[in-house]
């Protein structure tokens, strides 16, 4: 018994990645269609370490009727906590439309991870920023699956 506990021990201080993703792992939703059988390609935990919202208001163009829209989003800033994790940035926008949101994306360049969630969920994500440590994942998958989340760390209940 002893030793199937060192042999875990030791595979897992050998794979930095497996390590840091544990704790995470605990935060996806069960994968009942089998979408994450195979590892991630690309997997990023990221700790928000500052925050900025920002309620913009755009006329698009100069036709008739004006159309002006008011987009919202939050402005993350972040640091790695999970090896490889590249993304400095994290952009997440809301849509008050009823509409099929878009995929969440990593953009290499300018290092910048995008979220996208309906508007109805702006006053939860900012009761997560608020109220402790708030962590984002992003995991992409050899078959197309992504997955993204905001979640806090364990807390104890007041």
């Amino acid at each position: 018994m002893v030793s199937r506990v060192c042999v875990l021990a030791l595979l897992l201080l050998a794979s930095p990645m497996a390590l840091a993703a544990l704790p995470h792992d605990q935060y996806l939703p069960p994968d009942e269609q089998n979408l994450r059988a195979d590892a991630p390609e690309q997997q990023q935990v990221l700790q928000v370490t500052e925050y900025s919202v920002v309620v913009g208001s755009q006329r698009e163009s100069n036709q008739q009727p004006i159309p002006i829209t008011s987009p919202t989003w939050l402005l993350l800033k972040t640091k790695a906590v999970s090896k490889g994790a590249a993304a400095t940035r994290v952009v997440v926008r809301f849509d008050s439309e009823g509409k099929s949101i878009k995929r969440p994306s990593f953009d290499e360049a300018s290092k910048t991870l995008s979220l996208n969630y309906p508007l109805a969920q702006y006053r939860v994500l900012l009761d997560l920023l608020r109220n402790g440590t708030v962590y984002v994942q992003f995991l992409s998958y050899p078959n197309g699956h992504v997955w993204a989340d905001l979640h806090t760390g364990v807390q104890r209940a007041r």
